[in-house]
């Protein structure tokens, strides 16, 4: 060590001790800092690119609720509210297919032409009862005129009106067979300008928008006779789908309908909200469960129809003053760690979970509300600040 020649006024051996100290200190290396004082710098540097391009999901640690959860199996099936069954309601052979299996259809669209005399009939028949009727009122307005200008008789004026009535009745009759026959309004008030020879053919409409889950007939099929085929097409919006659950007796005490639950999809997907919509009074004499069902928005139509999943029923609430995802903690030197937001970048703050729940921990110490938080992709960091720690010891 060079040595130092000090010239001490007041002979203050303290004040000279420092001064020796002092010197000492000045020849040391950074690698004598020491590890206490390293650890107090740990972090993770980070610029803002690479921060955004991490995907970190920073967000503010907050007060939460923690959910108590019962998991049931659930199966996927159409909503009853978003299913079409198509069917004929007259004899007839298929003339024509305008639609195919899985085609996406509009409310209102052609499915198939049916070819059938029945409603040949049935259309001839309105169409002489709609002449007829006409007539008979023209004339029955015309008795009318008469007997109120006492040139006619009343009994004259009685007589018109009947037959009047009477061809009213046959016109209505004739209406009322084709809204059976599966017309609606507008094709009937139509029909006087079709032509003769179209008579014969039936179109067969969607009566909502979704896609061809079944076509069970083929070109020239026989359809509407006994034993024949009367459903041809099946219709299936599944933008909304159903989740039907089983319950035991035990667990009802907790689902009650116009609940929120949560329909699990795998694969680390984020589960689907829904709402129990029916919650069944009988109870199955077999199983001794309850048949409950809920209503799913499905707008990405990855839930399907058959498909077998997970529902989270909520069965206990607590609040807590910090939540944090499982996802934001992570095990340091074996305690619970998460990273809060620096200018630098990241920095790693210990902290003591308390209550949990399948996706978040309560913590009672070392967080604050406000704190800005990794909650995604926090390995990464785990990893990065490793291997700087290694690098320092080295």
């Amino acid at each position: 060590m060079t040595r130092l020649r000090l010239r001490v006024a007041g002979g203050a051996f303290g004040a000279l001790a420092a001064i020796f100290v002092t010197a000492a200190h000045a020849h040391e290396t950074p690698a004598a800092q020491s590890k206490a004082e390293q650890h107090d710098q740990a972090g993770v540097k980070l610029s803002e690119r690479q921060i955004a391009a991490g995907n970190f999901a920073i967000r503010e640690a907050a007060a939460g609720t923690l959910s108590k959860r019962i998991a049931v199996p659930v199966t996927i099936v159409p909503s009853g509210e978003h299913i079409a069954k198509v069917s004929v309601r007259l004899l007839g052979t298929v003339a024509e297919l305008r639609k195919r299996l899985g085609d996406t259809v509009r409310e209102g669209d052609v499915l198939a032409i049916i070819e059938s005399r029945e409603v040949a009939d049935a259309k001839s028949q309105y169409l002489a009862a709609r002449v007829a009727f006409d007539l008979q009122e023209t004339l029955f307005n015309r008795s009318k005129s008469l007997f109120e200008s006492k040139v006619s008789s009343e009994n004259d004026f009685l007589r018109a009106k009947t037959l009047y009535e009477d061809m009213r009745i046959k016109f209505d009759v004739a209406r009322q067979k084709l809204f059976a026959l599966g017309l609606t309004g507008d094709q009937i008030a139509a029909l006087p300008q079709q032509p003769v020879e179209s008579l014969r053919l039936q179109e067969l409409r969607a009566p909502m928008s979704g896609r061809i889950a079944e076509r069970r007939v083929d070109l020239g099929s026989l359809v509407g006779r006994e034993g024949q085929e009367s459903e041809l097409f099946v219709i299936v919006d599944s933008r909304v789908v159903w989740a039907e659950l089983a319950i035991p007796a035990t667990d009802l005490a907790v689902v009650r309908e116009g609940q929120q639950i949560s329909v699990e999809r795998g694969s680390g997907a984020e589960p689907l909200p829904a709402t129990i919509m029916f919650v069944s009074p009988l109870l199955d004499k077999d199983t001794r469960l309850a048949r409950v069902v809920a209503s799913v928005d499905n707008p990405s139509h990855v839930l399907r129809p058959g498909m077998f999943v997970t529902a989270e029923i909520p069965s206990q609430q607590i609040q807590a003053d910090v939540v944090v995802p499982k996802s934001a903690v992570q095990s340091l030197e074996g305690q619970s760690a998460v990273f809060v937001r620096t200018q630098a970048g990241f920095e790693p703050r210990k902290i003591v979970t308390g209550r949990e729940d399948g996706k978040s921990f309560e913590v009672t110490s070392g967080l604050a509300p406000g704190d800005r938080i990794a909650t995604a992709n926090t390995f990464v960091l785990k990893a990065d600040l490793g291997r700087g720690e290694a690098a320092h010891a080295h």
